[in-house]
């Protein structure tokens, strides 16, 4: 048997800590410090994007395009943030351009909406941040992962657990759980928090063609947003818009 591997859906991800304080400004989704990212900003991201690809259906259509749903938009706008005031800090400088219209093509979303742009910001600003040294997964990072991929059914039944682990433990992954652990250390001072309405939020940094493989949560579950008059969730086209592998035989 013979398993693929798999693809980085980033090549970094943020671990974000929460407050023990109480912020329960109505209508805010998350908090990035003394930062707001609003309800009103993620309806309005995915109404422009609504309207965009109604207006070229035909190119939203070869494109496959997938509206994110509101909680992948609060991590993006989040994650973004996050990742500016780390390299600000830090004196992180990007290695790679990612453009809103390389964004836009891969997921047939309009170029010169917001999304793609935050989307493509955000993954500029996470070239920079240095992933670390690579290390082992324990034996329970290992299982996890083989674990995401039976539920995904990536991994056959036919692949053993020691077939798997072998296929899947390597540069990828142990990069993934190296900039893990990095980032969530670096950024243990930095004031977030989430909506409940958004928990849990999970960020991926390694996918499954059916689902993520390695997540990080954006918001434990002792933050302290309140949720007040804040609009019901938009619903989620089926599938995902980012990048993913398969495991198989």
């Amino acid at each position: 048997m013979r398993a693929r591997r798999l693809v980085a859906v980033a090549s970094v991800a943020v671990g974000l800590v929460t407050l023990t304080g109480c912020r329960t400004e109505p209508g805010v989704a998350a908090y990035i410090g003394d930062h707001r990212v609003t309800e009103d900003q993620v309806t309005s991201i995915l109404d422009e994007i609504r309207d965009g690809l109604s207006a070229s259906p035909a190119t939203a259509g070869q494109a496959g395009a997938l509206l994110p749903g509101r909680d992948q938009v609060v991590a993006t706008l989040v994650l973004r943030d996050v990742c500016r005031d780390l390299s600000a800090d830090k004196g992180y400088q990007p290695r790679g351009q990612v453009s809103a219209a390389q964004v836009a093509q891969q997921t047939g979303m309009p170029a010169d909406a917001v999304y793609p742009q935050r989307v493509a910001e955000f993954y500029t600003c996470l070239s920079g941040v240095p992933a670390g040294e690579q290390a082992a997964p324990t034996k329970e990072e290992l299982a996890a992962v083989i674990a995401a991929g039976r539920s995904t059914g990536d991994i056959p039944a036919t692949v053993t657990d020691e077939e798997a682990a072998t296929q899947l433990d390597g540069d990828q992954l142990r990069s993934a759980l190296a900039t893990r652990k990095v980032l969530a250390d670096a950024i243990g001072s930095y004031d977030v928090s989430v909506n409940p309405r958004y928990r849990p939020l999970l960020f991926p940094l390694l996918s499954f063609k059916g689902g993520p493989a390695v997540s990080v949560p954006l918001g434990e579950a002792g933050s302290a947003v309140t949720e007040i008059s804040t609009p019901e969730p938009e619903p989620t086209e089926p599938g995902s818009a980012e990048p993913s592998a398969s495991v198989a035989p």
